[in-house]
């Protein structure tokens, strides 16, 4: 099961392994609080893409086409691959510290890995 969370959220044992997936380390969380498996950097969007982004939700659209792109790359997309059979078999939780929860790179990545674990299935 794949499943995405803050990295402000309580660590909890249904989380299963944890994997930080911002290219920046969360402000304010120590590596004890933050309880992780793995930190996945090479999955957040480039630092170009991020700051032409800036979390502005008319760029949203735009944002998650050339963030798809970028994951396209053969490094990213065994990853991503990885991520989708580890979360076939156990809980696999996702996490991100952005404030817009409804405009995140996150969700992408989510979306992406569901895709993959559905293509396994079809």
């Amino acid at each position: 099961m794949l499943k995405i969370k803050r990295a402000y959220e309580r660590k909890e044992a249904s989380d299963g392994k944890r994997i930080l997936i911002d290219r920046l380390w969360p402000r304010g969380v120590s590596k004890d609080k933050a309880g992780l498996d793995a930190w996945q950097k090479e999955l957040a969007p480039s630092t170009a893409l991020r700051q032409w982004f800036g979390h502005d939700p008319e760029k949203w659209e735009e944002f998650k086409k050339r963030y798809r792109e970028e994951l396209a790359a053969p490094e990213s997309k065994r990853l991503l691959e990885e991520i989708a059979r580890s979360a076939e078999r156990h809980n696999v939780t996702l996490i991100y510290s952005a404030k817009d929860t409804e405009h995140s790179d996150v969700l992408v990545l989510e979306e992406l890995i569901a895709e993959l674990m559905s293509s396994v299935h079809a």
